[in-house]
């Protein structure tokens, strides 16, 4: 018998609905950072049954849906403004984070350099969707994907807490936290978290830089094919559309709800919604948010974070350090 998504949707607002429900008796304490501490313990002690799977599955759409709707709150004025500014800060971000990484990775730790490339990507672009984008782009093997996915996703579940602490530690502004998590955090979920736990405005700084940087990840996929192909004597069909590395592959990787978003957003600002359509809008953006960061929290798993060996922890960790640090830096001057 079909399997039906409803069990595990409602089990996803359940936990959510609990969050809210703490965070109303203890102030202070942000409800999605509680929604998903409450999917970690859950997820980690009792797991996901087979019957709540196919919703809990879900999460990954709530969150695109989220960000989606979550375009008519954003105004477009502020955004054009700091355009220019944001891709810089973006482009710059990304190559000196690949860079750092693969040449730690390589010249300072020994580490493979198939994985020193699938770390590189991760942290630098767009968290495990970069690391399944590359390891697809230059067919890697899956021992190597699982290796450098492990990694990225210990790092998510860190900087989702250190990030906001640091934040109110030193009373950074919340354009400024929220520019700086999108710029140097690595998955969509974690800093779309961090973000919105911080302020609303954080929150949607952090998203629009995010997305900006997820935009790359086709180029990087097709920059990695053609310099894996000709090292293997293979680039004859390196800018083929059918081949990954191709121009259909860099479609095919382009994340598509940024259309979505994009168009809620100049709808929004043209001024075909009304305050209450925006209003409504944004309370559904936080339900959405709700729903993915429950899912978030049951679907990490504790003991395959454990797993992950030393080295590649201390490659991303020492670039993670000094690209955050100097891109803080620059963000505090610029905004």
């Amino acid at each position: 018998m079909k399997r039906t998504v409803v069990p595990g949707i409602i089990a996803l607002l359940t936990i959510g609905l609990l969050a809210r429900a703490f965070t109303s008796v203890v102030p202070g304490v942000n409800y999605l950072i509680v929604t998903i501490l409450i999917g970690l313990l859950v997820g980690n002690t009792y797991g996901v049954p087979d019957w709540a799977r196919p919703g809990v599955e879900t999460h990954k759409v709530w969150l695109e849906a989220g960000i989606v709707v979550m375009g008519a709150s954003v105004a477009l004025d502020r955004v054009v403004a700091a355009g220019p500014t944001i891709l810089l800060l973006v482009v710059a971000t990304v190559t000196t984070t690949v860079l750092l990484v693969e040449l730690l990775a390589r010249l300072v730790f020994s580490i493979h350099e198939e994985t020193g490339s699938l770390l590189a990507a991760g942290s630098g672009i767009c968290g495990v969707s970069a690391v399944v984008a590359i390891a697809e782009s230059i067919r890697v093997d899956e021992n190597h994907i699982a290796y450098a996915a492990a990694t990225v996703l210990l790092f998510d579940s860190t900087t989702l807490f250190v990030y906001p602490a640091v934040g109110h530690a030193l009373g950074l502004s919340s354009t400024v936290f929220g520019i700086w998590a999108g710029l140097t955090m690595f998955s969509t979920g974690p800093v779309t978290a961090a973000g919105f736990s911080f302020s609303q405005t954080a929150g949607q700084w952090a998203l629009l830089v995010k997305l900006t940087r997820n935009s790359m990840i086709g180029l990087a996929a097709i920059a990695y094919a053609v310099y894996y192909a000709r090292r293997t004597g293979d680039a004859s069909d390196s800018n083929d559309g059918d081949v990954p590395g191709g121009w259909r592959f860099l479609w095919q990787t382009f994340p598509k709800f940024v259309f979505g978003f994009l168009a809620v957003l100049l709808v929004a600002n043209l001024g075909f919604l009304s305050g209450q359509q925006i209003t409504s809008l944004s309370n559904a953006s936080d339900w959405a948010f709700l729903l993915a960061f429950a899912g978030l929290g049951l679907e990490t798993r504790l003991d395959e974070l454990r797993s992950t060996g030393y080295k590649p922890i201390l490659v991303v960790f020492f670039a993670l350090l000094v690209v955050a640090t100097a891109m803080l830096f620059v963000v505090q001057v610029l905004f």
